[in-house]
């Protein structure tokens, strides 16, 4: 009798204890561990929290990121066809790409009706930054190219003046390809571009970038922006050296 109701007792005990676990089990009240795939969405609840004392990461500059393209070196009978030829004003003096000597210059063959005309504004804005430290600007007229510069000499200075404020250095209306190349044009001309390509001038606003001892030039192509990382990289080492 004794053994029976030892036998009943453990089969009441059993059926409670199974009772409590199905309980606690779904029990929204009891707590549970954190599912695994919860722990990203967890962490980035957190991370908002741990990062609040971080510093933003500085934006480098891309003007000194960017690799300056190689520049060509010219011989001395190339710098002397350069910097030695006559050539006038756009008021009509006379004058040589050698008075500017000393400086870096990037010279361009404008005009003032293209698609690429708007690049006045940042030519202008290379003249002014970087003007005081050796460089300028000179500004090429031709019209060459879809007859987009068919004005006048004083046509052409009252819109570079009215509309861009121009005032770097504009030489006369000259041509830049063919037979009557100017002699500055057939010393520029020979240098190859970033892929390695010599020759005629491609359009309007190409660009010519001369290094300040004269010794040395690099090629842009006219879509090639004034500020362009690349240019501008160019420009500071065409800079003469500080003393």
């Amino acid at each position: 009798m004794k053994l029976i109701n030892r036998s009943i007792l453990a089969s009441a005990m059993a059926v409670l204890a199974a009772g409590a676990c199905s309980k606690s089990a779904s029990d929204p009240s009891a707590p549970s561990a954190t599912p695994a795939d919860d722990a990203p969405a967890a962490a980035a609840k957190a991370a908002p929290e741990a990062n609040e004392d971080a510093k933003p990461t500085p934006t480098p500059d891309p003007a000194t990121a960017a690799t300056a393209p190689e520049a060509h070196a010219m011989d001395e009978a190339t710098q002397k066809q350069l910097f030695d030829t006559p050539i006038k004003t756009l008021d009509g003096e006379d004058t040589t790409l050698g008075a500017l000597r000393g400086k870096a210059l990037l010279v361009v063959n404008v005009a003032s009706k293209c698609g690429l005309t708007p690049q006045y504004t940042d030519l202008e804005a290379l003249q002014k930054e970087y003007a005081d430290k050796g460089f300028s600007v000179v500004g090429m007229p031709c019209n060459q190219f879809g007859g987009q510069e068919p004005g006048s000499a004083e046509e052409i200075k009252k819109f570079c003046s009215l509309t861009y404020g121009v005032t770097f250095p504009m030489m006369e209306k000259i041509e830049v390809n063919g037979s009557g190349r100017h002699p500055i044009y057939q010393a520029l001309t020979a240098v190859p571009d970033a892929k390695g390509e010599a020759g005629d001038i491609q359009w309007n606003f190409e660009k010519f970038l001369i290094s300040a001892d004269g010794a040395s030039v690099v090629r842009f192509r006219p879509r090639t922006e004034p500020k362009d990382p690349t240019l501008l990289a160019a420009l500071k080492n065409a800079l003469p050296a500080a003393p």
